[in-house]
């Protein structure tokens, strides 16, 4: 793809616009996206009610100038960081000793936790030259990113029939080079929590880390749980997990920008840091990724823990349970099938007869976002309070997108449904991956401005 030419490229205006001017601009634009507000989206976008919304907006406010990265500065963000660690080690399972930082998402979080397990094995296994990792199939890409980054091998293990990963498969991938197991609660695409007592027995008896990746369920799982849900154990409770990493911006409702990285003790959150002494700016000293560390987002993780509270949060379950039952329900009787037994509140669901992607095409134009998924096809919700007053018109659409698409069989070769049917067909993944690329320069490329 060719870069835009000098006449199309957008430049620093002459003069400056009106800020009221650019607020409506930015406005419309917002409004001509997908409508999340709505209960539009089942992914990206979590929206406990309008009132938290605001609430969130104000809090941010306070500290939008402020910067995380020096506590000398700022003591009352160390403070805030530190409890909301001690709030999330206490839910999942840790106790006095669990340490931790607060982090900018779930893959900060996940490359922290890589990162931290490469260095303590440079540390205290030097004879590691090449360390690994074993992970499912069904990991979050994030740990790809994080083994690409940090030069960490990445050994998926295959699933069982259930889409949880095999444990005695994992027993058979390691060897001495293995540094890490990972296990998700729950992986993402089917909802459901990987054997991790299994897996951290084992990781235990051979003296290797064990990281379980709570993104999506650490703050959603322990109140399933409290309300008599069967959860398996996930947690630091279960003896042999080292860290665990926990999205605050998802299920717990904070604002963007806010996950959490635990570790069993300080001694191993240690090889997370970066230290610098002979800098002539002076020593330098950074607990993750950034330098820079929007403080708003500690201080709306540790609003809104306090603002919800247990109760708050269980209230907060209950409600995206009921919705998700009464959506797994629905698709059922409309034909449909959901792939496995969810743990959580995120789903796959597929069908025999009808071509799921051109379905999601169809409910695309009605202006509903649903995420495609494959190996196996499927399409994919991740269910918030958001959706409780809409399930019924997602149904009777869906109800109508399937309709549409069988009378229509020619709409699997238009659309996102023709490129996710040209990958599964295409035998080298380096294809789609040169397609990913081209994809990815076509978004970045930049024209002028309507």
């Amino acid at each position: 793809m060719t870069n835009p030419t000098l006449e199309n490229q957008v430049t620093l205006p002459k003069k400056g616009t009106s800020r009221d001017q650019i607020l409506k601009e930015l406005q419309a634009s917002h409004d001509r996206d997908t409508n999340w507000h709505d209960g539009r989206t089942f992914s990206l976008v979590y929206h406990a009610n309008d009132e938290h919304t605001d609430f969130l907006k104000k809090a941010y406010s306070i500290y939008f100038h402020q910067n995380g990265l020096n506590p000398s500065a700022f003591p009352s963000l160390q403070r805030m960081e530190a409890e909301v660690v001690s709030m999330a080690a206490n839910l999942l399972g840790g106790g006095i000793e669990t340490a931790g930082t607060m982090t900018s998402g779930g893959t900060e979080s996940i490359l922290m936790a890589i990162k931290t397990y490469r260095d303590r094995a440079r540390a205290l296994q030097p004879q590691i030259t090449k360390p690994e990792m074993i992970v499912p199939i069904s990991i979050h890409p994030a740990f790809d990113k994080a083994a690409h980054y940090f030069d960490v091998k990445i050994v998926k293990a295959p699933l069982a029939a259930d889409f949880r990963v095999d444990v005695e498969a994992v027993k058979k991938l390691t060897n001495p080079n293995t540094i890490l197991i990972v296990g998700s609660a729950p992986q993402y695409p089917q909802g459901v929590v990987d054997p991790i007592a299994e897996l951290a027995s084992f990781a235990k008896s051979k003296g290797i880390g064990m990281h379980v990746d709570a993104c999506v369920g650490g703050f959603l799982l322990p109140f399933l749980k409290k309300l008599g849900h069967p959860i398996p154990a996930f947690d630091f409770t279960v003896d042999g997990v080292t860290s665990m990493s926990a999205d605050l911006h998802k299920y717990g409702f904070a604002s963007k920008g806010s996950s959490i990285v635990l570790y069993k003790d300080k001694d191993l959150r240690r090889y997370q840091f970066f230290v610098l002494a002979e800098w002539p700016g002076g020593c330098f000293a950074s607990p993750s990724m950034p330098g820079t560390r929007p403080a708003g987002a500690i201080a709306t993780a540790w609003g809104t823990l306090r603002a919800f509270g247990e109760d708050g949060y269980l209230e907060i379950a209950k409600a995206c349970w009921d919705n998700t039952k009464k959506l797994q329900s629905g698709i059922a009787a409309l034909g449909m099938e959901i792939v496995g037994k969810p743990d959580a509140t995120i789903f796959g669901f597929s069908a025999k007869d009808v071509d799921v992607y051109a379905v999601a095409d169809q409910m695309q134009m009605r202006g509903w976002y649903i995420d495609r998924q494959q190996h196996p096809t499927c399409l994919h919700l991740m269910v918030t309070p958001a959706h409780t007053n809409h399930i019924d018109a997602f149904l009777k659409d869906l109800k109508d997108c399937i309709a549409i698409v069988k009378k229509n069989p020619a709409l699997s070769t238009e659309g996102m449904a023709a490129m996710y049917g040209m990958a599964a067909k295409v035998p080298d993944p380096a294809m789609i991956d040169q397609f990913l690329y081209q994809f990815m320069d076509a978004r970045y490329t930049t024209g002028p401005t309507a």
